[in-house]
């Protein structure tokens, strides 16, 4: 089947368009998919986005040269999953470093176990975090609440990495020590 006659298959909202488009785009739809992320799984995806990105935009648009129209979608959707992938990397590295620093202070025990102790830490957390300067406090909660980078953080507060990192160890240090002196640890 030539492009013109699939292009007319969405026009005519056949579902048969989009089989068509697999049997002669499939596989370049696919390598340039892959060329980006470099995986199968992901790539099959891609491939299946496209798809549906064809069968929303013909119509209204009625491409002239089908094989470069399914290309630029093929390669700016793989692109944006590629990009969508890389922050949530980013993003999961940030947080387990973000809670890890955090368990430093709070007691070793299994939560959910004895609700008393639960609302007693949550209290005590509370208190904490209520005593602590302003500045200090919302720097705080955007690293350990909202889980913000330290450069974010930084930037947001117009200070260097290395004061924002001393700011957040010292204040983890005072939150060890009020957790012990209310003998939560």
């Amino acid at each position: 089947m030539d492009d013109k006659q699939i292009v007319d298959l969405y026009w005519a909202r056949r579902e048969d368009a989009i089989s068509e488009t697999d049997k002669k785009y499939g596989r370049y739809c696919f390598c340039v998919a892959n060329n980006i992320l470099e995986s199968d799984e992901d790539s099959k995806e891609v491939v299946n986005d496209v798809y549906m990105k064809l069968w929303n935009t013909i119509p209204p648009k009625r491409p002239e040269m089908l094989k470069p129209y399914i290309g630029m979608i093929s390669s700016q959707t793989a692109l944006d999953r590629y990009e969508s992938i890389s922050a949530l990397k980013r993003r999961g590295e940030r947080v387990s470093t973000a809670l890890d620093e955090l368990y430093e202070c709070i007691p070793d025990r299994n939560f959910g176990e004895d609700i008393g102790d639960d609302l007693a830490l949550r209290d005590a957390l509370n208190r904490f975090i209520a005593s602590l300067p302003e500045k200090t406090r919302n720097i705080f909660l955007m690293r350990y609440f909202y889980l913000a980078s330290i450069s974010d953080i930084a930037k947001a507060y117009a200070m260097n990495e290395s004061s924002v990192g001393m700011l957040m160890l010292r204040t983890r240090k005072r939150l060890k020590k009020f957790l012990d002196r209310e003998e939560l640890r």
